[in-house]
């Protein structure tokens, strides 16, 4: 059995699973939030102490997620000279984003001095943008590369009818095209968010921008992460 209730318990069961979930309620709440803002002031309440319940509520599933880019670099720091660099870049920005993160809602709880959140939340969006660029970097990069390598098998395709290695080749370029523009569109996204956080300013600090930008972000990785 494969259904679609199958899915969503293995997509839930994940950490980024139930994360882009909760990603959703925040940033649907925070456009709910400034949609009634004027209208409805004690509806408005409600849905942005959803938005900041779910907002902490994340922070406390990603303990110790800045494990994760150190184990990329150890385990797979990159095929190539330029994918190794990008890749280091990429993954100790990363790192630095969710490590400080843990200071931040430790600070927003009240475990930490209340006065250390702004800065801990300027070094973590600042971490993050920095990787996050590398990250889309890199992704166009490989897509580049993967519309190149699939120009070449069309033609083979053409000249070998019945290629039927080409035809999954070209499939899995394309699926893995797919994927990576899902990664950019949520690294964007992402970037937008640590932008406002780092240098506000009222196109990206605007509640349309960060919501918007935040269900991207959310509804990219969960296609991502969605079983196959």
């Amino acid at each position: 059995m494969n259904d679609t209730v199958d899915k969503l318990v293995i997509f839930l069961a994940k950490r980024d699973g139930i994360d882009k979930l909760v990603k959703t309620f925040q940033y649907v709440s925070k456009l709910v939030n400034w949609q009634v803002e004027t209208t409805h002031p004690d509806l408005a309440n409600r849905f942005k102490q959803w938005e900041v319940s779910s907002g902490l509520s994340r922070k406390a599933f990603r303990t110790g997620r800045f494990l994760t880019g150190f184990n990329g670099l150890r385990r797979n720091p990159g095929a190539t000279p330029t994918f190794k660099f990008l890749a280091v870049l990429a993954n100790a920005g990363e790192m630095v984003y969710f490590f400080f993160d843990h200071f931040l809602w430790l600070s927003r709880i009240g475990t930490l001095d209340a006065k250390l959140a702004k800065r801990m939340s300027f070094v973590s969006a600042f971490g993050e943008s920095f990787g996050y660029i590398f990250f889309i970097v890199s992704d166009l990069i490989v897509m580049k590369q993967g519309v190149e390598a699939e120009r070449k098998l069309m033609a083979l395709q053409e000249e070998e009818e019945n290629s039927k290695d080409a035809k999954e080749n070209i499939r899995k370029i394309r699926g893995d095209r797919v994927m990576r523009l899902m990664a950019v569109a949520a690294n964007v996204a992402d970037l937008i968010i640590a932008a406002a956080e780092i240098e506000p300013n009222p196109c990206c600090n605007h509640p349309l921008s960060l919501g918007i930008s935040g269900l991207v972000s959310a509804w990219a990785g969960w296609y991502r992460n969605w079983p196959s």
